[in-house]
């Protein structure tokens, strides 16, 4: 689901490169296989440095159970602590469990969490806190992350330190999905009592605790003592505000109305004549098409691969992005363990072939369609030229993007939507909301057998084994090859800062403060 774009400072760039390759092991966290890690953020908490005012987007919810866009996870996880996180390589490492274990066969995976682990509002995080909120998510019959975990037969809690998760089949990601939304510990005495408050007041055990929140408007934070690597937060207060307008996000950040904030490709330059900071992310963000395979004229494969022929993608990225980005034709991003060299250009635009294959699907004289979105000036307006060009006579269709997801992506009632994919913590995630029959991102809820196999072998394989990159980017190519999902191009994150501000951590996936200081 929607998102927004990011940076590229060198340091950045190797940060990302590393992702997934194992090759982020400087920060000596490693954990999978058991290893116990010595706790982190031991420094002290004094020399807090006042608020930072954050630019970015406020939930949809700040319920992890039922946020519906990928974005949310990073302002949850201002509030919320997982069993782990990860690193700026992308790698899972110790966060409110100090180390975890597989058995030999993969089918057992047991967490020790850190002793002495409390909620924000004191109550204590022990292992049955942990296995109620796990539970809910995999059990509750509206749930959006129990998708994520349904090789979970059981969660165990034998003693106060040990969460214990029985699979149904070997799967080797948890670590890393553990870290995103899916794992977002909640206090079990909030929901136990009323649920559906968290909706507007979280209750996890997070760097931050939720002081006030005006939807659509403004959350107020504060740091948060008893989290459990306080001694990293160096922020009193944090402030969270709405994705900024891109005319007046520069004008926000030199008048103090915001510290910190994502700004478009458009304003990079604008932003450093303004005398401000600008640091580029890689990300895992990908612009996509989603594609309705049961809505005409998409049921027709042959007018999917048109429409992929059609594309003309380097053009998408010099107009909409400025040149901040890369050309993509699969989900992953160059740098990326799951990144298909294979699968490079598979697209590449090709106007006559886009042409020749709507005259095989039955359309030699072009064929009408809708173009749904959320805003239609931009990306809309330049991939209906493009279309046009072939005989694609693409009709913009604008809904409202507080209604999108469940527009497009729980009631499936349209055919061609244009978005952005977060990304998500675990590689077999990614391929299940985007490819999975469950999947959110999914509108035609079909998935070839060969897909669900491919990724079936990437949960099997071990992430510090030698055969799973060659896994990984084997179900990419199948990916591609197979599933109607128009992808664009990768999208950085562009954080734009107060000189006041020291450097943003160039975390891939999620971003966190830790570290952060304000004047």
């Amino acid at each position: 689901m929607t998102s927004t774009a990011l940076p590229s400072s060198p340091l950045a760039r190797r940060s990302f490169l590393g992702l997934g390759l194992g090759a982020g092991a400087a920060l000596a966290l490693a954990a999978c296989g058991g290893t116990t890690v010595a706790p982190s953020g031991s420094a002290d908490a004094a020399g807090s440095s006042g608020t930072l005012k954050w630019g970015w987007a406020l939930p949809t919810s700040w319920d992890p159970v039922f946020s519906s866009a990928g974005w949310d996870v990073h302002v949850l996880s201002l509030v919320y602590a997982g069993l782990t996180k990860l690193d700026e390589s992308g790698k899972a490492v110790p966060a409110l469990a100090a180390s975890w274990k597989y058995d030999a066969d993969g089918t057992r995976l047991t967490f020790t969490l850190r002793p002495g682990l409390a909620f924000e509002d004191g109550s204590p995080l022990d292992a049955t806190a942990v296995k109620k909120s796990l539970d809910r998510g995999r059990t509750d019959p509206k749930s959006l992350v129990a998708p994520q975990l349904t090789q979970v037969k059981q969660v165990l809690a034998p003693d106060a330190t040990t969460v214990v998760l029985e699979l149904s089949s070997p799967d080797y990601q948890l670590p890393n999905l553990l870290a995103g939304k899916t794992g977002l510990v909640v206090n079990p005495k909030a929901f136990e009592v009323d649920a559906a408050a968290l909706a507007s007041k979280p209750a996890g055990a997070g760097p931050f605790s939720l002081v006030s929140y005006v939807q659509n408007s403004k959350a107020v934070l504060k740091r948060n003592p008893q989290y459990w690597d306080a001694g990293s937060i160096k922020l009193e207060n944090f402030e969270v505000y709405p994705l900024p307008d891109a005319a007046t996000v520069v004008s926000g950040l030199q008048s103090g109305q915001f510290d910190v904030a994502q700004i478009p490709g458009s304003q990079v330059e604008a932003a450093k004549a303004a005398g401000l900071e600008v640091q580029e992310i890689p990300s895992l963000v990908v612009a996509v098409l989603d594609v309705n395979t049961t809505k005409a004229p998409f049921d027709n494969p042959d007018v999917v691969e048109a429409l992929k022929f059609a594309i003309d993608r380097e053009a998408l990225v010099k107009t909409q992005l400025f040149g901040h980005g890369e050309v993509n034709y699969q989900p992953f991003p160059k740098g990326y363990v799951g990144h298909d060299p294979g699968s490079e250009d598979l697209f590449r635009y090709d106007p006559d072939k886009a042409r020749a294959l709507l005259a095989k699907a039955g359309h030699p004289d072009g064929v009408d369609l809708t173009l749904t979105t959320t805003a239609a000036q931009g990306l809309p307006e330049q991939v209906q030229a493009q279309l046009k060009q072939v005989g694609i006579r693409a009709n913009i269709e604008v809904i409202p993007a507080a209604q999108a997801t469940q527009i497009v992506y729980v009631q499936h009632s349209k055919a061609l939507f244009t978005d952005q994919f977060a990304g998500r913590d675990s590689a077999a995630q990614a391929f299940q909301v985007l490819f999975g029959e469950q999947g959110l991102m999914n509108p035609g809820r079909s998935t070839p057998p060969e897909l669900a196999a491919a990724v079936k072998q990437v949960s099997r394989t071990p992430l510090d084994s030698p055969d799973y990159p060659k896994a990984l980017q084997a179900a990419t190519a199948v990916a591609v090859r197979t599933m109607p999902n128009v992808f664009l191009y990768s999208v950085p994150r562009l954080l734009a800062r107060r000189r006041s501000v020291s450097a943003i951590p160039a975390f891939t996936v999620v971003q966190r403060f830790e570290g952060v200081k304000v004047g």
